[in-house]
């Protein structure tokens, strides 16, 4: 058979909030992968290690985990007054595709730092020493995320003091605003699709569990914790170990996705994994998170569990935050029962690696519930960056 040469193409590899990803420039992938389509999804199969039969990822730059699955792709912005589009691909670990549907939220947090670093944002907008505000267009969902990146000498500051649950090294902060965070905004489009804070969800094989169904960040099923026989208080091993576990909570996703309308037939949930999340609630108690630590019931208002594609996250997904900090300041929704009940500007929440502090802005208007916007902390840091190279025949 004839050899082909393997073809390098400039990237970056970044860890941002508790996920890590392959960024490339648009303008520095290979021209069939500039566009959507068979050739840009191929390339970033074959960069990532996918599909991948092992569930290893030995042989491609991803890690096997959905916080490790990813690529993006960042371009000046087509958008005005935002300064770069943010693209992100969800690569599937064991089956061929990768998915476009959502963003996120923890990359986010990079694509504001990349930005910078790969000479997208306007020179006049970076201040020598300070805090660059990069305006970013999330082009998966057609929103605004607002990063505010602080810079040291005209270049990212990585190192720092902030500390994140789920990373092991400090580094430095990175507020981010996710501007107008839910869908109802958009034509039928609403931040609660089924019109109620709280549904009796049918679920085959299972039977009825109250849900709550949220689209703000990303689209999001909550359920308490106690309805499925857990305590919120789990962490990553207890679930993704137990085969019969993941089959109810991929029910219950399955279920919510079509009650949201996000899906017509069941058989449709198999293609799109990335979205809805799932996750579960439950009133603080004290547990050992992953590192060993004590998270104390004081320090939190409320534990949150969520499975991102198909496995139990080993902290938070960002959009999920943005879920969670949305529907907390919403009184009547599981989420803010859980938290105590009231109305609240922010929420701190245990996860399996720790806490996580997020704040919405919520407000009622004729009858509907509107968020402005949810704000959180994280940071991102470059691990290595240069050339990534794929077999010449990839795509």
């Amino acid at each position: 058979m004839a050899h082909t040469a393997q073809i390098k193409i400039p990237a970056t590899y970044i860890r941002g909030g508790t996920s890590k990803g392959v960024f490339f420039r648009l303008q520095d992938l290979p021209e069939a992968c500039q566009v959507p389509g068979a050739a840009r999804d191929k390339l970033f199969m074959r960069v990532i290690g996918s599909p991948d039969p092992y569930a290893a990822h030995i042989d491609g730059m991803g890690g096997a985990t959905s916080s490790t699955s990813k690529c993006v792709i960042l371009s000046k912005s087509s958008v005005p007054d935002h300064d770069v589009d943010y693209l992100y691909g969800q690569v599937s670990i064991d089956k061929p595709f990768v998915d476009w549907s959502g963003n996120c939220g923890n990359l986010s947090t990079a694509a504001g730092a990349f930005a910078i670093h790969a000479g997208l944002v306007d020179p006049s907008r970076i201040p020598q020493n300070g805090v660059c505000v990069v305006r970013v267009w999330q082009a998966n969902i057609q929103k605004t995320i607002i990063a505010h990146v602080p810079v040291t000498n005209g270049q990212v500051q990585e190192t720092g003091d902030f500390e994140l649950d789920g990373v092991t090294f400090p580094a430095a902060e990175i507020v981010l605003e996710f501007m107008d965070p839910s869908d109802d905004g958009d034509e039928g489009g609403s931040m609660f699709p089924t019109g109620n804070l709280v549904d009796d969800l049918e679920v085959p094989g299972i039977g009825t569990l109250k849900a709550t169904m949220i689209t703000a960040g990303i689209p999001t099923v909550f359920v308490n914790a106690a309805d499925i026989g857990y305590t919120g208080t789990e962490l990553r091993e207890q679930i993704n170990t137990d085969a019969e576990a993941l089959k109810r909570f991929e029910a219950i996703r399955v279920a919510g996705a079509l009650r949201m309308g996000l899906i017509k037939t069941p058989e449709e949930a198999a293609t799109r994994q990335h979205t809805p999340k799932i996750a579960f609630v439950a009133p603080p108690t004290t547990y050992t998170a992953s590192s060993g630590k004590t998270i104390e019931a004081g320090d939190v208002d409320l534990l949150v569990r969520a499975l991102s594609m198909g496995k139990l996250h080993h902290a938070m997904m960002g959009t999920c935050a943005v879920a969670i900090g949305t529907a907390a300041a919403i009184p009547g929704t599981l989420v803010n029962q859980a938290a105590g009940g009231g109305e609240r500007e922010a929420v701190r929440f245990g996860h399996p690696s720790g806490t996580l502090r997020v704040g919405a802005q919520a407000k009622q208007v004729n009858g509907q519930w509107t968020v402005t916007k949810a704000i959180m902390s994280r940071s991102a840091r470059i691990l290595m960056e240069g050339w990534v190279r794929v077999p010449g025949d990839t795509f």
